[in-house]
């Protein structure tokens, strides 16, 4: 099922309902039935998958608590529910690719080689609940939580609807406590939950989809396009992926909290970063986070000098790059990424230019929006020839001129909602709007109508899937 779609919309509403008419072990089977509905409602053969997954996972963790202090056993019981659950996901995402990969070097080299391609389909948000997974068993592994007896709950951490498909990759420590009591109907938790579902949206079906009308038009075939018209598909992209995603994630936790559970925050405003580690800290936290304590840490961390710090750095935006797809595009973009955040510890200790604090983060903001933006043409372009044909047109200002942009209407529809939404996000740096909204129940009505009204009048509902399904 997608958020944007009337089956949704039925089925929230319903579950909603029996959740809180429900208690005990009858409220979290039916957490797990409609978990399995949910996902099972785009391909109910890859159910299977998730209750493997389940299933390894539990009872690694039960072994290892099992065995308490044996290091040797503990490691061994955490290294089998690691590598099984990397295989999984391993062949499902990566078995074509690299097949592929191998295919391609070995023809350059004079080999005829036939691969085999099994054209396997990729399950949707394996990725997310496959980390998800995993950081429970490394955890229990380093005595920073308690192992969970119940399959049931922790089928229902595994498999919950809200985050199931497209994250936030919500940690079992924080997910699985709030598990062990029935939750209560909490208007304070209802009032801010339906707020964020309807922010999300309009970040999804008002920004992002609209956006994309201009997007898909300028990447679908970059040499018959405009320097002018290419950059302002740049543009679009970078804020489309993020309202599409960070609208998801807020969907996700508003859903959640609604039901009394509370998740962590997967955006925080990553387009007014004035750093490359900033921007990192705002963007897909749950990923960028997860990858910095089960990865970037255990390889060292920048505790063992300049040189392995760099190779750490590179290394976990590479895997990270790959972990968005099976493709040498995404793994270009995180190593841009990697790039950058060695480049901005070579360049801190320099940079002490005499000027006014604002002009510095303003320059540092523009440095880190032309590198970020930058990036985002390899992570959308089918290619690495359109990629180069887009930079190099908006790279020597080809044809930079209005009349060669098409469809003036939408770009021009695009560019006030976005601008609207980034001088929403910047006011809310000054200004607590949910603060207000709490104390002044009228505002917080308006904003339910004011909201409507903008996802009626400017939404699109043309069955878009979230662009995160994809990983």
């Amino acid at each position: 099922m997608l958020f944007n779609s009337l089956v949704f919309w039925i089925f929230f509403p319903t579950f909603f309902v029996l959740y809180f008419l429900t208690k005990g072990q009858v409220r979290m089977t039916l957490c797990l039935v409609g978990s399995y509905l949910f996902y099972g409602w785009w391909d109910w053969r890859f159910l299977g998958l998730i209750a493997l997954l389940t299933g390894i996972n539990y009872w690694c963790g039960l072994k290892i608590a099992e065995v308490g202090d044996e290091v040797h056993q503990r490691k061994h019981y955490v290294t089998f529910s690691i590598v099984s659950s990397l295989a999984i996901l391993g062949f499902f995402k990566y078995f074509d690719f690299f097949m592929d990969s191998f295919y391609s070097m070995t023809q350059t080299i004079g080999i005829n080689f036939h691969p085999l391609v099994m054209g396997i389909v990729l399950p949707v948000g394996i990725s997310f609940y496959t980390f998800q997974t995993m950081s429970y068993t490394i955890d229990l592994y380093r005595k920073e939580m308690p192992v969970e007896r119940s399959l049931l709950k922790f089928s229902v951490f595994v498999s919950f609807f809200p985050q199931l498909v497209a994250g936030p990759i919500v940690r079992a420590k924080d997910f699985l406590p709030q598990l062990q009591s029935d939750r209560t109907v909490d208007w304070e938790n209802l009032r801010q939950g339906i707020n964020k579902v309807l922010w999300g949206l309009i970040l999804k079906v008002v920004m992002a989809d609209n956006l994309a009308i201009t997007v898909d038009r300028a990447f679908a075939e970059p040499s018959a396009m405009s320097g002018l018209y290419l950059l302002i598909g740049a543009i679009f992209y970078g804020f489309q992926i993020y309202g599409d995603f960070a609208g998801y994630s807020l969907i996700a936790i508003g859903l959640a909290q609604m039901l009394g559970y509370h998740f962590n925050a997967n955006f925080n405003r990553p387009y007014l970063a004035t750093s490359f580690s900033d921007f990192w800290k705002r963007w897909h936290i749950s990923l960028s986070s997860w990858l910095r304590d089960y990865l970037y840490i255990p390889l060292g961390g920048n505790r063992k000098g300049k040189r392995r710090t760099q190779i750490n750095l590179m290394l976990t935006m590479l895997l990270g790059g790959l972990w968005h797809g099976s493709s040498w595009n995404f793994v270009l973009w995180g190593g841009l990424h990697g790039f950058y955040l060695i480049a901005q510890r070579w360049v801190s200790p320099l940079w002490n230019v005499p000027l006014p604090e604002l002009l510095k983060k303003l320059f540092c903001w523009f440095c880190v929006m032309v590198g970020v933006f930058l990036a985002w043409i390899f992570f959308r372009v089918q290619s690495f020839h359109d990629a180069a044909v887009i930079i190099e047109k908006i790279a020597t200002l080809d044809h930079f001129h209005p009349s060669t942009i098409f469809l003036k209407l939408h770009c021009l529809k695009g560019a006030l909602i976005l601008l609207s939404i980034f001088a929403i996000e910047v006011l809310s740096t000054k200004i607590d709007f949910d603060g207000i909204a709490r104390k002044r129940p009228s505002l917080n009505l308006a904003y339910g109508v004011v909201s409507l009204l903008a996802l009626s009048f400017l939404g699109m509902y043309g069955g878009n899937a979230f662009i995160y399904f994809q990983f």
